[in-house]
């Protein structure tokens, strides 16, 4: 799997963190799954030997009509002992369809029992159960085949979820917390240095006091205040007046 480029944000840590979080409850289901599916498979798989091992027998019990059958050339047994239809059913194992064999039916046939020796009808219910035992085996082989392909599915997504999704998923958050605690100690540190520029520019140096000194008037503003201030001159005329007889 390539490797996804990594966006140190927190939104994609939300996301990273919901899909460890949904990977981690998917993969006890699919181990779960996967140990079904091979129970079925060793079950399927011994069912087949067993149906194999039980034709091989009747195929020895054929094999001894032989002679007999080649005598007998013109007589179709071998035709007459093929399946005209086969029924099955299906199946769920663990979520997988598998078919099961319900009945095998065989044509009628119609002989004479005066123009054909007596052998000739226990070797056709021979014939007829080995075919029958061959569709067994063949539906077993069947049901083995999709058992195990939905079982290689199912290792083969155990192994993306346990090797490749969650061990990026946890990469991915670990590298994204990294980069957003770097960033908050950054941001912590700058807060620090600009609190100290302000607690220095309104400090006052040590030793030092203010103190307010009153404002001089100036010469325009203290003249009508003394003028104002000043008792008023009586004119000349009246001191004359006064001064009279």
């Amino acid at each position: 799997m390539p490797q996804k480029k990594i966006k140190l944000t927190r939104p994609e840590l939300k996301r990273y963190r919901d899909a460890l979080a949904r990977y981690e409850r998917y993969l006890p289901t699919l181990k779960l799954k996967q140990q079904q599916l091979q129970l079925m498979v060793r079950s399927v798989m011994q069912q087949r030997r067993e149906a194999e091992q039980a034709r091989n027998e009747m195929d020895a019990v054929i094999r001894r009509y032989d002679r007999l059958l080649a005598d007998w050339a013109g007589i179709p047994l071998h035709q007459w002992a093929q399946p005209a239809q086969i029924r099955t059913s299906q199946a769920n194992v663990a979520g997988v369809r598998i078919p099961v064999l319900e009945e095998v039916i065989f044509p009628p046939v119609q002989y004479s029992l005066f123009a054909t020796p007596a052998w000739v009808d226990q070797v056709l219910a021979d014939l007829r159960e080995r075919s029958r035992r061959q569709v067994k085996v063949d539906i077993f082989l069947e049901q083995e085949r999709l058992i195990q392909r939905e079982l290689t599915k199912i290792i083969q997504r155990v192994n993306l979820f346990e090797k490749v999704m969650i061990p990026f998923a946890k990469e991915a958050i670990r590298r994204i917390r990294i980069k957003l605690g770097d960033e908050m100690t950054d941001a912590v540190g700058r807060a620090k240095m600009a609190k100290k520029k302000l607690s220095a520019t309104y400090a006052t140096a040590p030793g030092e006091t203010e103190t307010l000194q009153p404002l001089a008037p100036s010469p325009e503003d203290s003249e009508p205040i003394d003028s104002a201030m000043r008792e008023p001159e009586p004119p000349e005329d009246s001191f004359d007046q006064e001064a009279g007889p």
